[in-house]
């Protein structure tokens, strides 16, 4: 007699897989670690097979745990567009989801496609700016709901993930070695005036290489060894990467990565959007900085 895979277990396998850890995975499941645990267990027992490593600190997949992943994400995939489908047409009108332009790519086209498959009939008016015009228009009653990138978090935020800056420039460039140093950012970037406090602290003298509000001025300036630039760790571009400076150059801040949400008077539908959110940025304080997937598309600021 065929046997039938259990999707609850499935998704909790799946999210232990993605956020590197069963108690990472109870607090985005909203479930107890005990609980996690024991679905693993069941899916394990039921198939006969081991599908975590567990003799290392951080948990990771076997040779057979790697192959049901890539079926796991598939069946709860088209669980999913099933589910969202068939239940979720009594939902229909919109919602305007703003986010820097450093952090969309990857992150966001995910959460957006999943809203989709799950509220069919509703729409996401999508934009795209910097963090501080976006505060600005979420104050006005301009957009329901934000993600920014600041040093803190105001009242009524919540910070989704804390990320550190860090040097980039051109591959085996040269740029950060010149004094003054020369950067390069956009004149609304969050980053900019954190930047430049570090480098006077450190005594470093500096000097704006370009002064534009387009991020293809910057990153053409960066990519071109003219200038170094600071972005947040794992998101820099196509023709970037992180400027191996050993000590020579400040470290820089920590940001965070926060959500503010209006009333919107949607209850249920910007819930969920506000949850696809907060899992994509919650995993991505679990991969290193290295396996982050950086940006082939220019969004600098």
């Amino acid at each position: 007699m065929p046997r039938n895979l259990d999707l609850t277990a499935l998704r909790s396998f799946v999210t232990v897989a993605d956020a590197g850890g069963v108690t990472r995975a109870a607090g985005l499941l909203h479930l107890t670690q005990s609980a996690v645990s024991m679905q693993l267990k069941r899916l394990e027992e039921g198939l006969g097979l081991s599908l975590l490593d567990r003799s290392a600190r951080q948990i990771a997949l076997t040779g057979e745990g790697e192959q049901l992943l890539s079926y796991a994400r598939r069946m709860l995939a088209l669980n999913d567009e099933a589910v969202g489908r068939l239940t979720a047409s009594d939902y229909e009108g919109e919602i305007t989801l703003g986010v820097p332009h450093d952090i969309v790519p990857f992150y966001i086209p995910k959460v957006l496609k999943r809203f989709a498959a799950d509220f069919p009939r509703m729409r996401v008016n999508f934009l795209s700016s910097n963090t501080r015009a976006l505060l600005g228009q979420f104050d006005r009653g301009e957009v329901d709901m934000i993600v920014t990138t600041e040093e803190g978090v105001s009242p009524g935020g919540e910070t989704l993930a804390e990320v550190p800056l860090v040097w980039v420039g051109a591959p085996g460039g040269r740029a950060w070695k010149d004094r003054p140093l020369p950067i390069a950012f956009e004149t609304q970037c969050i980053f900019r005036p954190s930047v430049q406090r570090r480098l006077d602290a450190a005594g470093i003298p500096w000097t704006m290489r370009v002064e534009t509000g387009s991020t293809r001025t910057v990153e053409a300036t960066v990519s071109a060894d003219l200038a170094i630039h600071a972005m947040l760790s794992g998101f820099w571009v196509q023709g970037t990467e992180p400027v191996d400076h050993g000590g020579a150059l400040p470290d820089l801040k920590t940001y965070c990565i926060n959500l503010y949400r209006g009333p919107t008077g949607l209850g249920e539908v910007e819930e969920a959007l506000a949850g696809y959110l907060r899992e994509a940025y919650g995993a991505l304080m679990q991969a290193p900085a290295q396996q982050r997937p950086s940006r082939s598309i220019a969004a600098i600021g």
